[in-house]
């Protein structure tokens, strides 16, 4: 029987999502449950690949097994036997035809700012700080011209065996609020699109954040989107501010 798992992790202690020689990995961690209560190797397809840091609300994971159970009986023996950083918080029975990965329409990702002059534990793990102030309004404008279709080599990783770094982003919000629990502004980015690359996000995010802090402006965006070129104003925001929030497909 095919399943359908969604899955929630922080990151921080992973490896990533793929599976890795004598890493602790998200898929690995699913492998070995679903295995064990399977009695033989079970094989998961996740909906996308979460670098070494990074989170996910929603992730989506397929996988095949000869024992039939009910849904809500197998999400409950996986969390039974997953450590805590990692939840299934819904599974259904899913076509046999299904696959998280290949049967996925889009992605969205979120990277959250912390926007303070102190750094709140109760973010620490899961936004970026930055003490100096955003300009979101500029950042905003910056944003503009990443929508669309375009060819992301300068906001991708540099090493990559992809046959197209082009994409389409379907839609880029930035958008602010008032933390309660850590009693301040968070800042987030929330980017939207038929794939990725490796790094994209992170690396979009780290340029509207140059932007944001008066590095650079509009005009230096839409030079890297046309030449490929990133300015080095243009860092890659680091993995723990970015969680996967959720995969599209078609119903």
């Amino acid at each position: 029987m095919n399943y359908r798992l969604t899955i929630q992790y922080d990151g921080t202690e992973f490896c990533g999502w793929q599976i890795q020689e004598g890493r602790r990995t998200v898929q690995g961690e699913l492998a070995r449950v679903l295995s064990l209560l399977e009695g033989g190797e079970v094989v998961v397809h996740g909906a996308g690949r979460t670098d070494a840091g990074v989170h996910a609300e929603a992730q989506v994971a397929s996988a095949r097994l000869t024992r039939e159970m009910k849904p809500e009986r197998l999400a409950a023996a996986l969390n039974g036997n997953l450590a805590r950083d990692v939840r299934v918080v819904d599974a259904s029975a899913a076509p046999e035809e299904f696959h998280a990965r290949f049967d996925a329409r889009g992605k969205t990702y979120c990277y959250r700012v912390f926007n303070e002059r102190y750094a709140s534990p109760f973010w620490s793990r899961y936004a970026l700080h930055e003490a100096r102030p955003l300009d979101l309004l500029s950042m905003r404008d910056a944003s503009r011209l990443l929508v669309g279709r375009h060819d992301w080599t300068a906001f991708s990783a540099a090493q990559s065996d992809v046959k197209t770094r082009v994409r389409e982003l379907t839609a880029l919000e930035i958008s602010e609020r008032y933390s309660g629990r850590g009693r301040g502004r968070l800042v987030s980015v929330r980017v939207s699109a038929e794939g990725f690359l490796r790094y994209m996000v992170r690396s979009i995010a780290g340029a509207l954040l140059a932007v944001g802090r008066g590095e650079a402006d509009a005009e230096s965006v839409r030079r890297a989107v046309e030449t490929g070129e990133r300015p080095h104003a243009f860092a890659t925001a680091p993995a723990h501010g970015l969680t996967l929030v959720g995969v599209r497909y078609d119903e």
